[in-house]
Protein backbone atom coordinates (compact mmCIF):
# COMPACT_ATOMS: atom_id res chain seq x y z
CA UNK A 1 0.00 0.00 0.00
CA UNK A 2 2.43 2.43 0.67
CA UNK A 3 4.46 1.58 -2.47
CA UNK A 4 1.34 2.44 -4.29
CA UNK A 5 1.03 5.59 -2.76
CA UNK A 6 4.46 7.12 -3.27
CA UNK A 7 4.13 6.00 -7.03
CA UNK A 8 1.11 7.88 -7.08
CA UNK A 9 2.42 10.78 -5.46
CA UNK A 10 5.44 10.83 -7.64
CA UNK A 11 3.44 10.59 -10.55
CA UNK A 12 1.35 13.62 -9.55
CA UNK A 13 4.48 15.30 -8.86
CA UNK A 14 5.45 14.84 -11.94
CA UNK A 15 2.53 16.27 -13.99
CA UNK A 16 2.69 19.38 -12.03
CA UNK A 17 5.75 20.15 -12.58
CA UNK A 18 4.79 19.46 -16.67
CA UNK A 19 1.78 21.47 -16.41
CA UNK A 20 3.71 24.19 -14.65
CA UNK A 21 6.40 24.01 -17.25
CA UNK A 22 3.59 24.61 -19.97
CA UNK A 23 2.21 27.06 -18.01
CA UNK A 24 5.00 29.23 -17.66
CA UNK A 25 5.94 28.89 -21.45
CA UNK A 26 2.49 30.05 -22.32
CA UNK A 27 3.30 32.99 -20.01
CA UNK A 28 6.59 34.05 -21.96
CA UNK A 29 4.43 33.33 -25.17
CA UNK A 30 1.77 35.84 -24.69
CA UNK A 31 4.68 38.62 -22.77
CA UNK A 32 6.84 38.25 -25.99
CA UNK A 33 3.89 38.49 -28.68
CA UNK A 34 2.67 41.61 -26.33
CA UNK A 35 6.02 42.96 -26.23
CA UNK A 36 5.91 42.78 -30.29
CA UNK A 37 2.51 44.33 -30.48
CA UNK A 38 3.90 47.13 -28.18
CA UNK A 39 7.32 47.81 -30.29
CA UNK A 40 5.30 47.87 -33.34
CA UNK A 41 3.05 50.82 -33.43
CA UNK A 42 1.05 51.67 -36.83
CA UNK A 43 2.97 54.68 -37.31
CA UNK A 44 6.03 55.49 -36.47
CA UNK A 45 9.24 58.28 -37.18
CA UNK A 46 12.09 55.90 -38.00
CA UNK A 47 13.92 59.18 -39.41
CA UNK A 48 14.64 62.99 -39.26
CA UNK A 49 17.12 64.56 -41.01
CA UNK A 50 17.72 68.35 -41.18
CA UNK A 51 20.86 69.74 -43.58
CA UNK A 52 21.98 72.84 -45.05
CA UNK A 53 22.11 72.21 -49.15
CA UNK A 54 23.47 75.02 -50.63
CA UNK A 55 20.83 78.10 -49.64
CA UNK A 56 18.25 76.10 -48.23
CA UNK A 57 17.41 73.96 -45.03
CA UNK A 58 16.25 70.49 -45.97
CA UNK A 59 14.35 67.78 -44.39
CA UNK A 60 14.62 64.29 -44.82
CA UNK A 61 12.17 62.20 -42.87
CA UNK A 62 11.11 58.81 -43.32
CA UNK A 63 7.91 57.24 -41.61
CA UNK A 64 6.61 53.82 -40.76
CA UNK A 65 3.30 53.09 -41.55
CA UNK A 66 1.11 50.51 -41.29
CA UNK A 67 -2.65 50.99 -42.69
CA UNK A 68 -5.96 49.08 -40.58
CA UNK A 69 -8.12 46.71 -41.99
CA UNK A 70 -10.92 49.37 -41.70
CA UNK A 71 -9.08 52.10 -43.68
CA UNK A 72 -8.28 49.46 -46.30
CA UNK A 73 -11.39 48.14 -46.69
CA UNK A 74 -12.82 52.08 -47.14
CA UNK A 75 -9.90 52.66 -49.99
CA UNK A 76 -11.04 49.36 -51.70
CA UNK A 77 -14.61 51.27 -51.64
CA UNK A 78 -13.84 53.85 -53.29
CA UNK A 79 -12.99 56.51 -50.56
CA UNK A 80 -9.87 58.42 -50.77
CA UNK A 81 -7.91 58.84 -47.86
CA UNK A 82 -5.59 62.15 -47.40
CA UNK A 83 -2.72 62.54 -45.05
CA UNK A 84 -0.38 65.54 -44.33
CA UNK A 85 3.46 66.14 -43.43
CA UNK A 86 4.30 69.81 -42.02
CA UNK A 87 7.65 71.19 -40.59
CA UNK A 88 7.22 74.38 -38.86
CA UNK A 89 10.68 76.50 -37.47
CA UNK A 90 10.88 77.88 -33.92
CA UNK A 91 13.04 80.61 -33.20
CA UNK A 92 13.27 80.74 -29.09
CA UNK A 93 12.85 84.09 -27.37
CA UNK A 94 13.11 84.36 -23.76
CA UNK A 95 11.20 87.60 -23.10
CA UNK A 96 7.97 85.81 -25.40
CA UNK A 97 6.67 83.12 -27.21
CA UNK A 98 8.49 81.54 -29.54
CA UNK A 99 8.33 83.33 -33.27
CA UNK A 100 8.03 80.91 -36.17
CA UNK A 101 9.93 82.02 -38.76
CA UNK A 102 9.23 79.08 -41.75
CA UNK A 103 6.44 76.65 -42.04
CA UNK A 104 6.08 73.86 -44.49
CA UNK A 105 3.68 71.27 -46.16
CA UNK A 106 2.38 68.70 -48.02
CA UNK A 107 -0.67 67.01 -48.63
CA UNK A 108 -1.06 63.54 -50.09
CA UNK A 109 -4.20 61.90 -51.58
CA UNK A 110 -4.71 58.35 -52.05
CA UNK A 111 -7.22 56.62 -53.90
CA UNK A 112 -8.13 53.41 -55.37
CA UNK A 113 -9.59 52.74 -59.01
CA UNK A 114 -11.62 49.91 -59.25
CA UNK A 115 -11.10 50.11 -63.06
CA UNK A 116 -7.71 49.84 -63.67
CA UNK A 117 -7.01 48.15 -60.32
CA UNK A 118 -4.42 50.90 -59.66
CA UNK A 119 -3.53 53.55 -56.45
CA UNK A 120 -3.76 56.99 -57.56
CA UNK A 121 -1.71 59.26 -55.23
CA UNK A 122 -1.49 63.19 -55.93
CA UNK A 123 1.00 65.31 -54.04
CA UNK A 124 0.75 68.66 -53.66
CA UNK A 125 2.08 72.19 -51.63
CA UNK A 126 -1.79 73.23 -51.23
CA UNK A 127 -4.44 71.09 -49.81
CA UNK A 128 -6.22 69.14 -52.20
CA UNK A 129 -9.38 69.05 -52.61
CA UNK A 130 -11.94 66.27 -53.21
CA UNK A 131 -10.94 65.82 -56.73
CA UNK A 132 -7.59 65.65 -56.38
CA UNK A 133 -6.75 68.26 -59.50
CA UNK A 134 -5.19 70.71 -57.36
CA UNK A 135 -1.55 68.38 -56.81
CA UNK A 136 1.20 69.53 -58.84
CA UNK A 137 2.31 65.86 -58.81
CA UNK A 138 0.01 62.28 -59.63
CA UNK A 139 1.30 59.14 -59.99
CA UNK A 140 -0.41 55.59 -60.41
CA UNK A 141 0.63 52.64 -58.75
CA UNK A 142 0.43 48.72 -59.38
CA UNK A 143 0.15 47.86 -55.56
CA UNK A 144 -0.90 49.67 -52.05
CA UNK A 145 2.62 49.23 -50.70
CA UNK A 146 4.05 51.25 -53.51
CA UNK A 147 2.14 53.87 -53.16
CA UNK A 148 2.53 54.55 -49.06
CA UNK A 149 5.95 54.08 -49.94
CA UNK A 150 5.86 57.72 -51.70
CA UNK A 151 3.78 59.02 -48.85
CA UNK A 152 6.22 57.72 -46.17
CA UNK A 153 9.38 59.04 -47.15
CA UNK A 154 10.19 62.89 -47.73
CA UNK A 155 13.88 63.21 -49.07
CA UNK A 156 15.70 66.91 -49.35
CA UNK A 157 12.32 68.92 -48.81
CA UNK A 158 13.30 72.36 -48.52
CA UNK A 159 11.09 73.84 -45.51
CA UNK A 160 13.46 77.07 -44.75
CA UNK A 161 15.90 79.15 -46.82
CA UNK A 162 19.48 79.57 -44.94
CA UNK A 163 19.02 83.16 -44.37
CA UNK A 164 15.75 82.30 -41.85
CA UNK A 165 18.44 80.56 -39.79
CA UNK A 166 20.50 83.00 -37.75
CA UNK A 167 23.54 81.37 -35.86
CA UNK A 168 23.59 83.51 -32.96
CA UNK A 169 19.89 82.15 -32.06
CA UNK A 170 18.47 78.75 -31.18
CA UNK A 171 15.94 77.03 -33.10
CA UNK A 172 13.92 74.11 -33.17
CA UNK A 173 12.30 72.36 -35.93
CA UNK A 174 8.92 70.17 -35.37
CA UNK A 175 7.83 68.02 -37.89
CA UNK A 176 4.11 66.24 -37.91
CA UNK A 177 2.36 63.71 -39.82
CA UNK A 178 -0.93 62.59 -39.66
CA UNK A 179 -4.04 61.43 -41.65
CA UNK A 180 -6.42 64.24 -42.27
CA UNK A 181 -9.95 63.08 -41.50
CA UNK A 182 -11.67 66.36 -42.34
CA UNK A 183 -11.68 65.52 -45.80
CA UNK A 184 -13.30 62.65 -45.81
CA UNK A 185 -16.91 61.87 -46.30
CA UNK A 186 -19.51 62.97 -43.65
CA UNK A 187 -20.47 59.34 -42.40
CA UNK A 188 -17.13 58.61 -42.15
CA UNK A 189 -16.03 61.21 -39.76
CA UNK A 190 -18.13 60.55 -37.69
CA UNK A 191 -17.15 57.36 -37.67
CA UNK A 192 -13.66 57.72 -37.63
CA UNK A 193 -13.47 59.36 -34.46
CA UNK A 194 -13.69 56.55 -32.07
CA UNK A 195 -11.88 53.86 -34.02
CA UNK A 196 -8.13 53.17 -34.15
CA UNK A 197 -7.46 52.68 -37.54
CA UNK A 198 -8.81 56.33 -38.58
CA UNK A 199 -6.30 58.30 -36.07
CA UNK A 200 -2.70 57.86 -36.87
CA UNK A 201 -0.52 60.86 -35.67
CA UNK A 202 2.75 61.43 -34.86
CA UNK A 203 4.69 64.40 -34.15
CA UNK A 204 8.97 65.25 -33.08
CA UNK A 205 11.08 68.44 -32.04
CA UNK A 206 14.48 68.55 -32.73
CA UNK A 207 16.70 71.48 -31.97
CA UNK A 208 18.75 72.90 -35.25
CA UNK A 209 22.46 73.42 -35.28
CA UNK A 210 23.18 76.80 -35.49
CA UNK A 211 26.25 75.79 -38.60
CA UNK A 212 23.06 75.11 -40.47
CA UNK A 213 23.01 79.43 -40.69
CA UNK A 214 26.43 79.91 -41.29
Amino acid sequence: MGFITHCCKSVFEQLTQQACGWLRLCVLCLLGLSNAWAQTPPLELTELRVERVDNAIVLSTNVRMELGPAVEDALLKGVAVHFVSEAVIMRDRWYWTDRRVAAAARYYRLAYQPLTRRWRLTISNEAIGGSGNAGNLSQQFETLPEALSAIRRNLNWKVADAADIDPDARFSLNFQFRMDNTQLPRPFQITAGGQTDWNLALSRTVRLSSDLGR
